[in-house]
């Protein structure tokens, strides 16, 4: 079990171990979320974490699959 102080501003201070295990870095949004008379603390995602990938291959648009290949396996 993980203890931490609440301070009169109401701010508390997630300790090192559990920012590592949940991939908490310095900017990054938590959530609280009650659930059977719980309050569970999680990272907050926004959006899909496939966003970041959109548009990754425009630069292939239009090829054939059969293009790229042959030009991944170069000249036989």
């Amino acid at each position: 079990m993980v203890v931490a102080k609440v301070t009169s501003k109401g701010q508390v201070t997630i300790p090192k171990d559990v920012r590592e295990r949940l991939g908490i870095e310095p900017g990054d949004e938590i959530e609280f979320v009650e659930s059977d008379g719980e309050i569970k603390v999680a990272k907050h995602f926004t959006g899909s974490p496939f966003d970041k990938f959109v548009g990754y291959l425009k630069h292939l648009k239009g090829r054939t699959t059969d293009e790229l290949i042959e030009e991944m396996r170069g000249e036989r």
